[in-house]
């Protein structure tokens, strides 16, 4: 059964009131974000192991009844959100729990570098070097599939369009919740006209998570944090979930639409009354459990577990 309309009012006042970022530091944002977090109810009996990746740090989580902690030749590698400035393993922890115990396959949460102390290319390279390690590993690329949410949904798509113009081998497939389709230019009508709805997100907001990750970047924004500005062409089939009344909806929309154009394989589901990264309170929301029932069997298909 979908959620009330009483209790999805009150998550979403919560949400507004708690949310705003304007005269923040960014470690204030990351205290707020990791209180908000011990806050929901954990997913009881998981493994989390540090993990180090040649000095890039992460954290693999297991809570699949079918392969031990210790099985991992099938991998999620999943890039957290946060805007750039926030957000971490332990954060993300539980998300990560219930993608894995969904798929049945283990997840990486990475710790790439945050702004505004680490500024453009950082959260880009860190993502992309996390991919090759992997493969370092003797992974193959069709043995992992890329995750996120929010930014950490347009890094995994800015990570394929960096291996597919590299000449490197792209992942099996990947999924993107809520992600940004264009970072500069913020010129999704849903904007305006999820402004009043949207509980956590606006054009504002986003300006301040390109000031933050750009810092003195001196000369125009880089053409990668625009994907929807991009040919899009030669992507694995992509799983793309958003939320109706979220300022994101239309670059989800036209990431669809323009990947679709250019021949490649998308699913698109947009989430009735949910926002950006709804499937962060699946321990309170029936629409974010299934969502993320979805995503694990869009990952089970792909691999055909």
């Amino acid at each position: 059964m979908p959620s009330s309309i009483e209790m999805l009012s009150a998550i979403k006042n919560h949400l507004k009131q708690n949310s705003q970022t304007a005269g923040k530091t960014a470690m204030q944002i990351r205290l707020e974000l990791a209180e908000s977090a011990k806050r929901l109810q954990q997913l009881p009996d998981i493994s989390a192991e540090k993990a180090d990746m040649n000095g890039l740090q992460g954290e693999w989580v297991n809570a699949s009844k079918d392969h031990s902690p210790e099985d991992r030749r099938k991998v999620i590698l999943y890039f957290h959100g946060g805007g750039f400035i926030s957000g971490s393993c332990e954060v993300y922890r539980d998300l990560a729990a219930r993608i894995s115990a969904a798929s049945g396959v283990p997840v990486l949460t990475v710790e790439y570098r945050l702004a505004p102390e680490h500024v453009y290319p950082a959260a880009n390279d860190d993502c992309y070097s996390a991919y090759c390690r992997l493969l370092e590993t003797g992974l193959q690329p069709e043995d992992i599939i890329l995750g996120g949410d929010s930014v950490g949904a347009t890094l995994a798509l800015m990570t394929m369009l960096t291996l597919r113009e590299s000449g490197g081998r792209l992942p099996a497939a990947a999924f993107l919740l809520s992600p940004h389709g264009d970072l500069v230019h913020l010129a999704g009508e849903s904007y305006d006209s999820k402004a009043e709805l949207d509980p956590t997100g606006s054009r504002e907001g986003n300006r301040r998570i390109l000031r933050d990750y750009l810092g003195g970047y001196a000369g125009e924004p880089p053409a990668l944090l625009s994907p929807l500005k991009l040919c899009l062409h030669g992507l694995p089939p992509l799983l793309i979930q958003a939320g109706d009344q979220e300022v994101l909806l239309s670059d989800a929309e036209k990431l669809a639409e323009r990947i679709r154009a250019e021949g490649g394989e998308v699913t698109l589901e947009i989430w009735e009354n949910m926002w950006s990264v709804f499937q962060m309170m699946s321990a309170m929301l029936p629409e974010a459990q299934e969502a993320i029932g979805n995503i694990g069997s869009f990952v089970r298909k792909t691999w055909k577990l």
